[in-house]
Order: structure tokens, then C-alpha cells, then sequence
């Protein structure tokens, strides 16, 4: 039989982080790991840690649902990647477990809603890629660097006093875009120009 593992996320000073470790140890988990929130909720070492370490059989218990997921969409992929390598889960305030069958019905469930908004999403884009096209449009963003700026880049580039990446400074883009928009139109990519040098 598996172990049960803890997962935790908390604030800084946040009040909940002892009732999170201790409904975890309640619910029987073998260990817990925590991970304090930070400025971005990508970075989530501990919860790294802890999928590597998990094996099947094992549980993965939280306290709460978003605790593990940062959206519906990425707690469904996690919960999808659990269940493909045989490790069950749990949510302590749902009441949410993938080992009975009624945790099973809630996560197939809630499978069934994320797969509806990704083909609703789909249908949207393609109706609205299909309707650009009626229009005689391509789909995508607008070109960064068009009308006066593209001009603007032309004649400084065509001046030879700048480099590439100047005039990007300049125009506030990044190099790579300037290329791209002096490339439109023209029958070869212009040759990357070097820093003049400053010194006599």
C-alpha cells in the first residue's frame, strides 16, 4: 500500500499555513511539503519535489483545490498526469477523493468541463480565423513596426548611422522585429551592422 503526501500552499505570514499542515497530518499524510507564494505562482519548487518523489499507490492530499491547481484547466492536467501514473488524490474541503467512486464521477466531471471549454475555445478560433479570411484577412497580430515607424526604421537603417539594435531602442522593439519589418518587401534580410566604434 502507498503513502499519502501533503502538498501546501501558503503566503507569506499567511494565517492558514498551520491549519493546512495540520489538516494534512489529520488526513494521515506521511509528509508534507510547502511551498510559500511568491510573486509568481510558476514557481513551485516543493510541489516539484513531490511529484518526482511519488510512486503508484500513492496519495496526493491538499487542504483545498487551489492549492495544487493555478486554474481549472491546469488542476485537470495535474490530476490527469496523477491518475496516468497510477497515484490517487485528495481534497480535504471538497471532500474530493479519486479512490472512491464518487471522487472518480467529480474528476471525470470536471475532465468533461475542461475538454468542453478547449473545444469551445477551438471553435471560436477557427470561426474567427475563417471569418478573417472572408473578409480577405490573415489571422494573427498586426505587424509591431508598420506605417510612420516602418518608414522611420527604413530611412535610419538606410542612413547606415545606427545599428540594428539602436533603432529598435529607439523605436522601443526589440532587434529581431526590426529585422523582420525591414525584411517585408525587400528581396534579401539586411546584413547585421556592428557598433561603430566610438574611439579614434
Amino acid at each position: 500500500m502507498g503513502h499519502a503526501f501533503g502538498y501546501a500552499r501558503v503566503s507569506t505570514g499567511d494565517q492558514d499555513a498551520r491549519l493546512q499542515h495540520d489538516a494534512l497530518a489529520a488526513a494521515g499524510c506521511y509528509k508534507v511539503f510547502t511551498d510559500t507564494a511568491s510573486g509568481t505562482l510558476a514557481s513551485r519548487p516543493e510541489l516539484g519535489k513531490l511529484l518526482d518523489q511519488l510512486r503508484p499507490g500513492d496519495t496526493l492530499v491538499v487542504w483545498r483545490l487551489d492549492r495544487l491547481g493555478r486554474s481549472i484547466r491546469h488542476l485537470i492536467d495535474q490530476l490527469t498526469e496523477l491518475q496516468e501514473r497510477g497515484i490517487e488524490f485528495r481534497s480535504l474541503q471538497e471532500n474530493i477523493d479519486t479512490g472512491s467512486s464518487g471522487g472518480r464521477l467529480v474528476f471525470h466531471i470536471f475532465a468533461s468541463l475542461a475538454e468542453f471549454e478547449r473545444d469551445l475555445i477551438s471553435e471560436r478560433t477557427h470561426a474567427g480565423l475563417e471569418a478573417a479570411r472572408a473578409r480577405g484577412r490573415r489571422g494573427g497580430r498586426p505587424p509591431l513596426l508598420s506605417g510612420d515607424k516602418l518608414r522611420t526604421a527604413r530611412k535610419l537603417y538606410e542612413q547606415q548611422d545606427m545599428t540594428v539594435a539602436q533603432i529598435g531602442e529607439v523605436l522601443g522593439v526589440s532587434r529581431t522585429t526590426v529585422y523582420r519589418a525591414l525584411q517585408r518587401g525587400a528581396d534579401k534580410p539586411p546584413a547585421p551592422r556592428r557598433q561603430k566604434s566610438t574611439t579614434a
